[in-house]
């Protein structure tokens, strides 16, 4: 027991993991609650779009001294708009248009790598530098999540409608182009939060996995909200633990444990798990019940 109790708070006696644990367990949170709505519209593709476009920008504030967040925005909100601007004046689809957008993106931010002197810098941006924030990381990380937290809480129902039923939301005056706009706009200031943990290769598994793991443990919205963040929060947690006792890098430990989270749900899940519905079946049939139409098989 005293083995398992100094697991959890050995840690905490050094500053650089206090950090890491608040800069995870933020951006998980935030990762979490955007992942519900992208997991329902289906713009998972959309988020490994974002999350790689804004590499070039990445890059060129580290080349120049600037912070990550300010790049990374430009980068992001430009990609995004450019991908709307071709996919409505072509006849390109849109999936082959992100497809096209981020790769040209994440080849621009390859080259621009080159000019990195140091393989040290490079792997920070890739893979993340979670141990190693500074004060000022770690306040823009704060300020974009509450940022995003409250205009989430504010826009709430409307983004709610919009994903259900973008028809129903137009007729009663809602403007579905400006709320997608403004998902779209906070997805590319999630992805800079989550830069941090994970880095810019491992970060579109932070806004798909929570809220797909939710997805496949509830019906309802509200409780897939719940779900998300405490999965998101728990993995990152656990993630950057594991990656203090054991020497493995921090965002790929996250991103494991998540990965682990939406197996274990996609397995065993009530009601829309594999295994689940397979008991539910033979429960049918040991009744000697027929399955009802439609009914998970």
């Amino acid at each position: 027991m005293e083995a398992l109790l100094d697991w959890f708070t050995v840690p905490f006696q050094f500053e650089f993991m206090r950090r890491a644990l608040l800069v995870a367990v933020v951006a998980g949170g935030v990762c979490a609650v955007l992942s519900c709505w992208l997991t329902l519209i289906g713009w998972s593709l959309l988020g490994d779009a974002v999350s790689h476009a804004v590499l070039p920008g990445v890059v060129l504030s580290y080349l120049f001294g600037l912070p990550f967040a300010a790049g990374a925005l430009v980068f992001g909100a430009g990609s995004v708009a450019l991908i709307g601007v071709v996919n409505r004046t072509s006849r390109v689809k849109e999936d082959a248009v992100i497809g096209i957008v981020f790769t040209a993106m994440f080849g621009a931010g390859v080259v621009l790598i080159s000019k990195i002197p140091s393989e040290t810098d490079l792997m920070h941006i890739l893979f993340g530098n979670v141990l190693g924030v500074s004060d000022a990381e770690i306040a823009q990380i704060l300020v974009m999540a509450l940022v995003t937290l409250v205009v989430v809480a504010v826009k709430h129902r409307d983004l709610t409608l919009f994903a259900f039923d973008r028809v129903h939301a137009h007729a009663i005056g809602l403007s579905p182009r400006r709320l997608e706009a403004l998902l779209l706009g906070l997805l590319s200031v999630t992805v800079v939060i989550a830069l941090q943990a994970v880095g810019v290769i491992l970060v579109v598994a932070m806004v798909i996995i929570p809220g797909a793991t939710a997805y496949l443990l509830t019906d309802r919205f509200e409780r897939m909200l719940a779900i998300s963040v405490a999965v998101s929060v728990a993995a990152s947690v656990l993630g950057t633990y594991a990656s203090f006792h054991f020497n493995v890098a921090t965002g790929g430990a996250i991103v494991v444990t998540q990965a682990a989270a939406f197996g274990l749900a996609y397995l065993f899940a009530p009601r829309h798990g594999v295994l689940g519905r397979r008991l539910r079946t033979r429960a049918v049939v040991a009744r000697g019940e027929a399955p009802r139409a439609g009914a998970p098989s």
